[in-house]
């Protein structure tokens, strides 16, 4: 499994606190091993993203992906009302 942050995420992400930021790093780590772990919370969001997933962050932020072969593309970081 490969994981790309685009540029617009990777921005988001960096003006996010710290303590968020280290979040992320963690539950990319439990993301790369089973992208399905309960504690993610992985699910479709296809409504409002078509062709995306969401995976929790904490307990409103989330971050939006999808996928390309095997390659892992997260688009957008940021609170459940920033996004939706």
């Amino acid at each position: 499994m490969e994981v790309l942050v685009k540029k617009k995420a990777f921005k988001q992400l960096s003006k996010l606190p710290k303590k968020v930021q280290k979040r992320f790093a963690l539950k990319l780590n439990i993301f790369k091993e089973d992208q399905f772990h309960p504690l993610l919370n992985n699910h479709s969001v296809e409504g409002v993203y078509p062709g995306c997933r969401s995976i929790n962050i904490t307990g409103d932020y989330r971050a939006l992906y999808y996928i390309q072969g095997d390659l892992f593309i997260f688009i957008e970081i940021g609170t459940h009302s920033e996004l939706y």
